[in-house]
């Protein structure tokens, strides 16, 4: 059976362009509903788009390095012959490596393969501990219902797993309080003692002064 993009679907065609056989007043009123265009030797369909690696006729290189479905290296072969391979096996053949050179091709089950690189990703996600940074601002002069309240939070976020960026910021002439900016980085640090750590210490950043609070380690 040819592949459909080798077939054209015409009406009215002469033949004359494949085979000189016969005149055009001789078929002048035949009506060629399909007409088969046979490909050039060694041509194959255009590639078509995926996700995945390029595999079976759609590996366009003349020769491939061959793993073999038992895993054993086979050595250098065409790349007709390992697909033939591939399909006396009822499997595929699968780039793995298309860099190298010749390229490296496994016999394998593409469908299950591709089952088993899904299902890693997935275990490697469900282990992976995402920390995020939670940003806390507030001035020199903040007042102390205020100040009860930032750490009240700070001290959830590092309950809940998260860091904590603590950050003074200030303005005009505030700048010359800087002393007023450490004693409340310091409180801070000494009111979330018992659920987070020091991961810097105090330390200026142009008009600002911070620290970065890590969730304690056990």
């Amino acid at each position: 059976m040819w592949p459909k993009n080798w077939v054209r679907r015409l009406t009215n065609f002469s033949p004359l362009a494949l085979c000189g056989c016969q005149k055009k007043s001789q078929i002048a009123n035949q009506d060629i509903k399909e007409v088969f265009i046979y490909p050039r030797f060694g041509r194959r369909p255009p590639m078509r788009p995926h996700s995945g690696p390029r595999m079976n006729e759609y590996i366009r290189v003349p020769q491939v390095r061959l793993i073999g479905s038992d895993g054993k290296q086979k050595g250098l072969f065409a790349t007709e012959a390992a697909f033939r391979m591939a399909r006396e096996e009822n499997l595929d053949l699968v780039e793995l490596d298309p860099h190298a050179k010749p390229p490296v091709c496994k016999i394998i089950d593409y469908g299950k393969y591709k089952y088993q690189l899904q299902k890693k990703q997935h275990e490697s996600k469900k282990h992976q501990v995402v920390v995020h940074v939670k940003e806390i601002q507030m001035g020199p002069n903040i007042s102390e219902h205020d100040i009860q309240f930032k750490i009240k939070h700070t001290h959830q976020f590092l309950e809940d797993k998260d860091k904590a960026k603590i950050v003074v910021k200030f303005r005009g002439r505030e700048i010359q309080h800087v002393e007023r900016a450490r004693e409340i980085l310091d409180r801070f640090i000494r009111e979330t003692a018992d659920v987070g750590e020091v991961e810097s210490p105090p330390k200026m950043e142009g008009r600002a002064m911070m620290i970065f609070l890590a969730p304690k380690s056990k």
